[in-house]
């Protein structure tokens, strides 16, 4: 079983290039009066923004980091034991939660909810 590269390059030129679009489109948006409001806690669109992005960027990060190790034991665990495959997806699927959790506390920052 060969890894395509390109598969898991073209989904994080999908993922960026849809995360630098919705910035884009908030800075746009942020800037299109003459003096942004600031929020109810003093901090300012562009700031709450650049949390966000850290947010999302810390938790795409640490799935990554998470999954470099995962998939590499999980490859040795699936050459030897073909039958180990779904053990070895749940395994590697759950650091996921890591960019969900980064991207639902973005969202939270752009919208101000808290």
């Amino acid at each position: 079983m060969r890894y395509n590269y390109r598969s898991k390059l073209f989904a994080f030129t999908m993922v960026f290039g849809l995360a630098l679009a919705v910035f884009a489109l908030y800075f746009n948006q942020a800037y299109a009066v003459e003096t942004p409001a600031p929020a109810d806690n003093g901090i300012t669109k562009p700031l709450l923004a650049i949390a966000a992005a850290i947010a999302i960027a810390g938790g795409l990060i640490g799935t990554g980091n998470a999954q470099q190790g995962i998939g590499a034991a999980g490859m040795g665990i699936i050459a030897e034991k073909p039958e180990k495959f779904g053990q070895v997806l749940f395994f590697f699927v759950i650091p996921e939660t890591l960019w969900i959790i980064g991207f639902v506390l973005g969202i939270i920052l752009l919208l101000g909810i808290l």
